[in-house]
């Protein structure tokens, strides 16, 4: 059939426009990503169907191929979504430790517990992640500069970030992508990941004082989020093995 290619590419023009959604398309990807959230959450990766997903969310299968060309770019979009949910959490009620290291550790332990109240949504959601391709970059980047802001927002900084610091942010957003796999796979205890993460986040404060020049902070956040974005493409060919060992990555985009 020729429907799904051309949907695809009509999807492409919708994500990759830079127009803003009307109202009524926002309301109709609201829709699509809680669709696809509660089902995730149900079945995990392969409960994610977007035939089931369009009749979830009471829209076309046509309709929703226009603005997610396969479940990864759906799934990928709702972990960002999901992300955005977390950021906006955060900032009405933001972390209570006085240093930066601790507030970042209690942030990323808070997204975790988020995860562990919905194991097969995070599995979904990371299983996307690992099976991202290029046509997938504007969605993955967009999940990792969020993640950076969430970060950087924990730091509390009064000035911007030096380069020692977006390096800390970097390797922190590594780690924490790291633990979530290994606790998905069976690998850590939730005990063990808030070792790791704690851990790692003691870099901020080896790297506070560090001297070096500065940027603004919205131009040092897209730096950050950019050089993450692509560090984690090359961490997720190693270690995606390990998270997505029950899934065939050449079935992933056929669904």
């Amino acid at each position: 059939m020729t429907t799904e290619p051309k949907s695809a590419t009509a999807s492409v023009a919708i994500a990759s426009s830079g127009l803003p959604l009307t109202e009524r398309q926002e309301a109709r990807r609201r829709r699509i990503l809680h669709a696809t959230a509660q089902l995730a959450g149900r079945g995990g990766f392969d409960a994610v169907q977007m035939r089931e997903v369009a009749e979830s969310s009471s829209v076309a299968l046509g309709t929703l191929y226009r603005y997610f060309p396969s479940k990864i770019h759906l799934l990928v979009a709702t972990m960002q979504d999901q992300l955005q949910h977390l950021h906006e959490t955060l900032r009405k009620r933001p972390p209570t430790e006085e240093e930066p290291a601790a507030r970042v550790a209690q942030t990323l332990m808070r997204a975790f517990r988020a995860m562990q109240r919905e194991p097969h949504l995070a599995d979904a959601m990371v299983r996307a992640l690992t099976f991202a391709d290029r046509s997938v970059s504007a969605e993955v980047d967009a999940a990792s500069r969020l993640t950076t802001t969430i970060i950087l927002d924990a730091m509390g900084l009064t000035v911007p970030p030096t380069p020692a610091q977006l390096s800390a942010v970097r390797v922190i957003e590594h780690t924490w992508h790291s633990a979530l796999i290994t606790w998905l796979s069976g690998r850590a205890s939730i005990a063990q990941v808030k070792i790791d993460i704690e851990t790692v986040c003691r870099l901020i404060d080896l790297t506070s004082a560090a001297p070096g020049p500065t940027t603004g902070t919205a131009g040092a956040r897209d730096t950050a989020a950019g050089t993450a974005a692509g560090a984690a493409a090359g961490g997720r060919a190693k270690s995606g093995r390990t998270a997505t060992s029950r899934t065939k990555p050449g079935r992933a985009n056929r669904r």
